[in-house]
């Protein structure tokens, strides 16, 4: 967010979600919309769901007396996003996503059942959420840098291998460009969520992993497992004395994952614009903002026009970054 939404005070910000409650609930009324839904591709609990649920809890009470959290689980989230794309434009049914659903799995899968800029409006991110690459007991304690980690890969080939929280994510890719940066064998090892994953991290079946920021941070304390870099331009906050891949001379690999709002096609301007307030006025309020940074999430509002540029922006950048990796999928 900007320095001009940090100005508004609590008295604005109130009257402004007001305002905004009252113009949405106009049009929700009139389709006989008594109780909005935020549609979740993933499993209840995960960090996409968490993410729906503080925003339902922020809106509860204001846009209607109940705001569902509604899990549509199946096909790696995708299934969520037809169920949307299928939805009334009433502004009663929301999908909260991760952007890799509009910007990577466009290039990974031969038959996706959506057009993602066009079977969905983005409205705007809640939170950017930046990727770590971390080991875990397998590796040497010694082994404290992205360089020090490609030593050991190049004197370790058949134990060298990441762990991701699927084939076909974020991480997964990046990991992939950090193998071919590094000129190493890295075996890639997709898991069924980051929290197996991790499991076996901590665990020294797998010497490292990628996976979302947050995902590494409830278990670092232990000291089973050392993030060696973060995957934004900087450093991140939660986890400030971790470099970035940049700072290790590891320029282009740039990874950070928005968790954003979308409305079904063909839903008024009107309606998106006041859906679009509403995010602002929630990203005030202090249990959003103190549940995103649980998760390792930072705050971030973005106009819908310029959300979509950014999605369209993020899709172009990954396509060549998908083909190298010699990755697609039927499923």
């Amino acid at each position: 967010m900007n320095d001009d939404d940090r100005k508004f005070s609590r008295r604005e910000a109130g009257l402004l979600l007001g305002a905004a409650m009252a113009g949405l609930a106009g049009p929700l009324r009139a389709q006989a919309v008594a109780m909005p839904r935020i549609l979740v591709g993933f499993p209840a609990g995960g960090s996409v769901d968490v993410s729906a649920r503080r925003v339902a809890d922020a809106w509860r009470g204001r846009l209607a007396e109940q705001v569902l959290v509604e899990q549509r689980v199946g096909a790696g989230g995708r299934l969520a996003i037809t169920a949307l794309r299928d939805a009334p434009a009433d502004g009663g049914t929301l999908l909260m996503s991760p952007s890799s659903m509009f910007t990577i799995y466009p290039h990974v899968y031969r038959k996706l059942a959506y057009k993602p800029d066009t079977d969905a409006i983005a409205v705007s991110p809640i939170a950017n959420a930046t990727c770590g690459f971390g080991v875990g007991p397998m590796v040497p304690a010694t082994v404290k840098t992205l360089s020090d980690f490609v030593a050991w890969a190049k004197a370790n080939p058949q134990q060298s291998s990441y762990a991701s929280p699927a084939a076909g994510a974020m991480p997964h890719f990046l990991g992939d460009q950090f193998k071919r940066a590094a000129g190493i064998t890295l075996t890639h090892v997709p898991y069924r969520g980051a929290a197996p994953g991790l499991q076996d991290l901590m665990g020294g079946q797998i010497a490292s992993g990628c996976f979302i920021l947050g995902d590494f941070l409830p278990h670092l304390p232990g000291g089973r497992l050392r993030i060696l870099g973060v995957t934004d331009h900087e450093r991140s906050r939660f986890a400030p004395d971790v470099p970035t891949f940049g700072e290790q001379g590891f320029k282009g690999i740039i990874g950070v994952e928005t968790y954003g709002l979308f409305l079904p096609p063909r839903t008024p301007a009107s309606i998106v614009d006041k859906v679009f307030d509403l995010v602002r006025v929630a990203l005030r309020e202090k249990a959003v903002v103190d549940g995103l940074a649980k998760l390792g999430f930072e705050p971030l509002a973005m106009a819908p026009a310029d959300y979509a540029r950014r999605l369209a922006a993020e899709r172009t950048q990954w396509g060549p970054i998908v083909a190298a990796s010699g990755f697609s999928s039927d499923d």
